[in-house]
């Protein structure tokens, strides 16, 4: 999955896989995160997002099925 790297004081590189509905996160501390069943349209929603933080923290964190992978 292509990761775009953005400018937020909480995240570094964020991705999104329409085909398995997968969202991954890598956070400016390093640890990387997929979030499962995430719907494309909040992808969107996310991607256009003035504050990826703040999004996350309102949208995603403890929404979804997440597993870390780094």
């Amino acid at each position: 999955m292509d990761r775009k790297d953005i400018e937020s004081s909480m995240l570094r590189s964020i991705g999104y896989d329409p085909d398995s509905s997968t969202l991954l996160l890598e956070f400016n501390n390093g640890a990387v995160w997929q979030y499962f069943d995430f719907p494309e349209s909040l992808w969107y929603e996310f991607e256009s997002a003035e504050s990826k933080g703040k999004f996350f923290l309102r949208e995603i964190k403890n929404q979804y099925p997440e597993s870390r992978v780094g």
